[in-house]
């Protein structure tokens, strides 16, 4: 039976098998192994996704420092104020070496003890990218024999490719999103504001059992790829754009949608169906061992030659057509001229060229594209018609 109401969802995650410990402890002996291939001797993560990829742990940031480090031999340690470390110790999954600092004290001396102890008194230290700076320069400031280098050569190999698990937690948010979409745009009424379509959108994601939103434009503020500081109130013939997401274990989804609010004028009809000529022949370029720039130029000659462009001028394209994503919404690897990646299983990114018109309307439709061994998979089916937005 269709669902009709936000009150008729049911929970979508009974079931969900979060990454288990052996996975993660997989993780961290890979980045051992790129950490030895790149002449890193440790690597240092803080509060964020590649903590929570490798060891699990959630953990919010502030100016106190928690963190772990990963050397390449010997085993992972933490670093966390002394108050916390009872919290700690209920969240870590694997390693026992925790070092606790109090309120007056120095946390850059026990990372630097930690690394002695490891026998790191000098040596390449990887810093993950997110880190903040006043970490990385109070780390340098306390041992400046080491060299504190990028850790990227470790951290983007081990979180592009994602694991069956990671695909499957995925797919499930994207089938939740997918959800919480139909019963939202069913709700679509004369004067909706912005604000009330976004509640629902919260409302329907979280009976689905996960926190998600979906945020929308109405009429010429969705030529704006991320929305206007107006308040719009819906119309009839409004051009309707979504754009949203949730998490499930971390993992991100993402999926853009756009209508029309009562009967689209040939020119609404003729972008819509445009653009999704050109998500289609980015799908279609995303083959195995082609470079990310190309799936972006597949997407942007179909633009082009329809007189849009050239390049990111608008009216047209003006961005990527699409990013990386996993236990971020916009991760590496993405789909943009100058980035020559391979595209390789295990990969996902999304595919959402857009046709932006400033002054008239915008039309974006974004699915998410994971790599298989054998090629390109939609998480979501792309809508059929400017009048049928899901399968």
């Amino acid at each position: 039976m269709p669902v009709k109401s936000i009150s008729d969802l049911k929970p979508m995650t009974d079931g969900i098998a979060p990454i288990t410990m052996e996975e993660r402890q997989g993780r961290v002996e890979k980045a051992r192994r790129l950490m030895a291939e790149n002449h890193m001797d440790a690597m240092y993560l803080e509060p964020g996704s590649s903590l929570f990829y490798f060891t699990g742990i959630g953990w919010g940031r502030s100016e106190r420092m928690m963190a772990a480090v990963i050397p390449a031999k010997g085993e992972i340690a933490y670093v966390c104020p002394g108050f916390e470390q009872e919290r700690l110790r209920e969240l870590i999954i694997f390693g026992d070496d925790v070092r606790v600092w109090e309120e007056h004290a120095s946390p850059y001396k026990l990372v630097a003890e930690i690394l002695r102890d490891r026998g790191i008194a000098s040596g390449r230290v990887g810093i993950e990218e997110s880190v903040r700076f006043f970490l990385f320069d109070g780390i340098r400031k306390q041992a400046p024999h080491l060299e504190l280098v990028s850790a990227d050569p470790v951290t983007i190999p081990c979180r592009a490719y994602k694991s069956p698990a990671e695909i499957g937690l995925m797919q499930r948010a994207m089938d939740i999103t997918l959800e919480a979409y139909k019963v939202c745009v069913s709700l679509l009424k004369d004067g909706m504001s912005q604000d009330e379509f976004a509640a629902n959108s919260r409302a329907a994601h979280k009976a689905l059992g996960v926190s998600g939103e979906i945020g929308c434009q109405f009429g010429v503020s969705t030529a704006y790829p991320h929305g206007s500081k107006k308040l719009e109130y819906l119309k009839e013939g409004d051009v309707v754009l979504m754009d949203g997401s949730c998490t499930l274990e971390g993992y991100y989804s993402d999926m853009s949608r756009t209508i029309v609010f009562g009967q689209p004028t040939r020119r609404q009809r003729d972008v819509w169906n445009l653009e999704k000529e050109a998500q289609a022949a980015a799908f279609a370029a995303a083959q195995l061992g082609v470079p990310c720039e190309q799936v972006d130029a597949a997407a942007r000659k179909v633009i082009t030659d329809a007189g849009f462009g050239p390049g990111y001028k608008v009216p047209g394209l003006p961005h990527r057509t699409g990013h990386g994503l996993g236990l971020d919404i916009h991760e590496w690897h993405h789909i943009v001229q100058g980035n020559q990646t391979p595209l390789a299983p295990g990969m996902c990114f999304s595919d959402e060229p857009m046709i932006a018109i400033y002054g008239e309307f915008g039309v974006r439709l974004e699915d998410c594209i994971y790599m298989a061994d054998d090629g390109p998979r939609f998480f979501t089916q792309p809508s059929p018609s400017i009048e049928q937005p899901f399968v």
